[in-house]
């Protein structure tokens, strides 16, 4: 996978102070952003309501980093974690997630994701975990290339 965009290599910080908060239903389909989801990730509002929460998710993301969090949410647990998400200008962000069902009278309704910044050290914790996991994998391996 290649990318020779600019903004590819550009990041948006989270301000410490900023929540970042949506809701899906229970096919992963954003039902509710905050206005800090919508500034931090270039869309308006209006572009994130209705399409998949996965519009915002990076290629440097391994595969079971979604499907451990899978596992977790149908098992009635919440999933937390760090996560690399795409803005819609090809930059990108960093956050701590912290995901759940939300349950009505014991029954699944939909899903809520709060996420906060991260530091510097714990990205580049992270970015080499997650290229660690890639090769493993054999998925797509970041490569940036300047022409």
């Amino acid at each position: 996978m290649e990318y020779n965009e600019s903004e590819f290599l550009i990041e948006t910080i989270v301000p410490k102070n900023e929540l970042i908060i949506s809701r899906t239903d229970l096919k992963g389909v954003i039902t509710y952003v905050n206005d800090t989801f919508a500034q931090i990730s270039g869309y308006e509002k209006e572009e994130l309501i209705g399409n998949p929460h996965n519009i915002v998710r990076h290629p440097d993301m391994p595969k079971k980093i979604f499907r451990q969090m899978w596992e977790k949410l149908q098992n009635k647990q919440k999933w937390e974690g760090v996560i690399k998400n795409l803005r819609k200008d090809h930059g990108f962000y960093w956050v701590h997630a912290i995901i759940s069902g939300v349950y009505k009278d014991n029954h699944l309704v939909e899903y809520k994701s709060i996420r906060t910044p991260i530091t510097y050290e714990t990205k580049l914790k992270y970015q080499k975990l997650y290229d660690q996991y890639r090769n493993i994998d054999k998925e797509n391996i970041r490569r940036v290339v300047y022409s």
